[in-house]
C-alpha cells in the first residue's frame, strides 16, 4: 500500500490509537483520515473512563464504534453503543464517554 492509497485499514490503524491513548495523560488519540470541504473523518481512541466533555454539535455527524462500548449522552437521552453499532449525532450539546477501551469512527458534515 502506498502513503496516497484511498484505502485505510482502519481496524489496524484504531488499534494502534488505542494504545497511544492508553499511554497518554489525556487517554484520548485521534487521527483524521479524510478531510475536504464537505466533511471529516475521525477515528477517535479513548481509553477505558476517558471522556468527550460535552460540546456543541456539527450540522450533522454520525458515530461508529470500532472496538469497544461508549455512553453517548445528548440532552436527557443516552444511548449505550457498542463494536459495529452506528448512531446520527443529536443536533445538540452532546458528550462522549468511554465504557472500555474504545476506538470510534467521527464522519462531521462541514456544512
Amino acid at each position: 500500500m502506498t502513503d496516497h492509497s484511498p484505502v485505510t485499514p482502519v481496524d489496524t490503524l484504531a488499534a494502534e490509537l488505542l494504545a497511544e491513548a492508553r499511554e497518554h495523560h489525556s487517554r484520548r488519540a485521534a487521527r483524521t483520515l479524510v478531510t475536504g470541504a464537505s466533511q471529516r473523518v475521525t477515528l477517535i481512541a479513548l481509553a477505558e473512563g476517558a471522556e468527550l466533555a460535552e460540546h456543541g454539535a456539527p450540522p450533522a455527524a454520525c458515530l461508529h464504534v470500532i472496538i469497544g462500548q461508549v455512553r453517548l449522552h445528548a440532552g436527557d437521552h443516552e444511548w449505550v453503543l457498542g463494536k459495529g453499532h452506528l448512531v446520527a449525532i443529536p443536533p445538540q450539546r452532546h458528550g462522549l464517554t468511554a465504557l472500555t477501551d474504545t476506538a470510534v469512527l467521527l464522519t462531521v458534515a462541514l456544512r
